[in-house]
This record gives C-alpha cells, structure tokens and sequence, in this order.
C-alpha cells in the first residue's frame, strides 16, 4: 500500500476525508492513510509545503496565495477536488445584537445597523468593533469584508479583523475578546447553542453553493504519481457521496463528533449537515475556475495582490476540475451538472471575471 499523511482541521467540511478513512474507501484504492488534526490553517499551510503532509483539507485562496508566492513559504499548489460547499457563517455577540437593535435580520439590515454602530462608537471614542476570521486567504474573509463594505464600512479602517483558529472562536466570543466571528460549521451552531450569539449571514445566504475548502497537494505530489492522486480523489468522491446521503446522516453525525475529528456536540454538527451544506450534490465536489477568480478578484481588492498577478493563469493552473471530473467518472458518479452562477446577499450579479 501507498502510505499518506493527509491533514484537517476540525470542521464539519473535513467530512470526506474522516469518511474515506472510516470506511475504509483509502484502504480500497491501495492507500494506507493517516490523518492528523491540525492546530491552524497556517500549520497545514507549511506543512503541505515542506511534505510532511501529503495532501490536506485546505482553504482554496490559501492555495492560490501559496502558489502566486504572496504568502511563505510560497510553494504551487493545485486544487484537484472541491470538498464542499456551503457551512460557514458569520455570528455576531449579544452585547453586539442588543446595540444594533434591529428588528428586521436580513442581512442588510443588520450590516445597515451594524455601520450606525461603528460610527457611534468612533464619534464617542471608543475602540473599534473586533472581528475574527479564519486566516487572511479565506472566503470566511472576503465574506465579512465583502459584507461590512457594502454598508459602507471600511474593514481595515472602521474595525479591527483578527485570525482565530476555527476551534477557538467560540471561546473568543464567549470571554469577549472578539465581537463577532466568520468560521465555518459547526462553530457558529456551538456559539449560537451556547447562547453566545446570534448568527447573521450564512453562506448559503451570501453566495448561495458557495465555495469554501479544496484537498490541497503540492504540484510535485501530483505529477510525481499522477496515478496515485487519482487514487485518492477516488476515494474522496466516494465519501463525498457517502456523506451527502441523508440515511447517513446519523452515522456521520457520530463520526465527526469524535474527539480526534471535529469534537464537537453532535447537536451542533447535525446542524450543518441538515441544512445546505453539500460534499457531492449539485457538482459541488468539482473546482470551478470561476470561483477561484471570485477569490482572487476579492484578493485584489484588498491589497493581498497586485495588477502584476495574472489572475486567470492563476485560476487555471491552480484550479483543476478536470482531475475531479475524471475521478467522478472513473466510479461512476459523473459529476451532476453545476448550478449557475448565483447572485451574491445583495443582488450583485456574479460572472467569474476577475475584479478590480
């Protein structure tokens, strides 16, 4: 057998990669896999880039960064296999949601709000609001700016935005350090089950079937035994079906409640995974170029790149939905056709083309 070290953070989106090793489908393809629970998306980050880790759960703009060598240790990387969509969202504290007073919480109504109370506080001397997302390369990111500056709120001016690794936001929240947090599942259900807070922007609200987490592996991994990478995709499409299939919802439930998976309360994880998010249905297993331009457009607009990066060259040699489909097929499971394009929260229109 083929030995792999593969890496995950603990969210509910790891899901394909605890199922293809529960269930045995790595072991099918030939592949002897170990998982490890990572501490941060930094962590996976280097480790992916100096191989202790072969492949991992990984934020896909992490990806990007990596490879347009913004970030070090700057290594390419490539995308073969979206693992999910949807399940992030963002969560605002008591304190924070008893000062917006809103009685109408649609999300342009809250961020309306919410920019009335940064000006009160900034009138009257008072810190900033804090806000905590995952890592700068994430769409937890883009998301809160995306959403804050429509309302006219500068998020590197008007707030302060601070990294918490996912499995600490909770804890953020509850000792006040942060106002509000953009985390994916099942995070926000924790907080907002521990009446914490109240949470006002899901993804599937800010972009519905959004995306989120890609397996990430270096370019040397997948050209060094392009078999071997099929392999493993094969394995993870399979789980990834597994997963979506609500007869095991239960199962799965109790699999990534474990304490070396996610470890949270199984309430919580049930959460997502009743709601919108999505491992295989509606082709969400395969890596769209028009999602990475989205990202990197989103890059741009908050000076994490320049003009000098060719944004859709990028897309594209990151971003491979051919590999993906190819595995989809290769079991039988030719990858549904994709939704189109949805309009972000607000009505904007959504294209792919890359932004200013």
């Amino acid at each position: 057998m083929s030995g792999l070290t593969l890496g995950f953070i603990p969210l509910t989106d790891c899901a394909p990669l605890v199922v293809a090793a529960a269930k045995g489908l790595f072991a099918a393809e030939g592949l002897d896999v170990t998982l490890t629970r990572e501490a941060s998306w930094a962590t996976i980050r280097d480790k992916v880039a100096v191989g202790a880790l072969d492949a991992a759960h990984m934020l896909a703009p992490m990806a990007l960064a990596a490879t347009a060598g913004v970030v070090e240790p700057a290594v390419p990387l490539l995308a073969p296999l979206a693992l999910a969509a949807n399940g992030a969202a963002i969560t605002l504290s008591n304190a924070l949601i008893r000062a917006l007073a809103v009685e109408d919480a649609t999300p342009q109504a809250t961020v309306t709000a919410l920019a009335r109370v940064v000006a009160e506080r900034r009138a009257g001397g008072e810190p900033p609001l804090t806000f905590a997302v995952v890592f700068p390369y994430s769409i937890h990111n883009y998301a809160l700016r995306y959403w804050l500056a429509g309302a006219g709120i500068d998020p590197d001016r008007d707030v302060r935005i601070v990294v918490v690794p996912p499995p600490r936001m909770v804890e953020q929240l509850l000792t006040g350090q942060v106002d509000g947090i953009s985390v994916g599942a099942p995070w926000n259900a924790v907080a907002a089950r521990g009446g914490l807070g109240r949470i006002v922007l899901r993804a599937s609200q800010f972009w519905a079937a959004g995306p989120d987490k890609v397996l990430g592996v270096t370019e040397g991994f997948a050209a060094e035994d392009p078999s071997r990478l099929q392999a493993l995709l094969r394995a993870l499409v399979r789980a990834q079906a597994w997963a979506d299939a609500p007869e095991n919802r239960g199962e799965l439930t109790a699999l990534l409640a474990q304490p070396q998976h996610v470890g949270a309360e199984a309430e919580a994880i049930a959460v997502a995974l009743e709601g919108e998010l999505a491992f295989h249905r509606n082709a969400a297993a395969v890596p769209r170029i028009e999602h990475a331009l989205w990202q990197l457009g989103q890059m741009r607009r908050w000076g994490q790149i320049g003009d000098e990066v060719d944004r859709p060259a990028l897309a594209a040699r990151v971003y491979r939905p051919d590999l993906a489909i190819a595995a989809l097929a290769s079991v039988g499971a030719p990858a549904q056709p994709a939704p189109p394009l949805a309009r972000l929260f607000d009505g904007e229109s959504f294209d792919g083309a890359p932004r200013p």
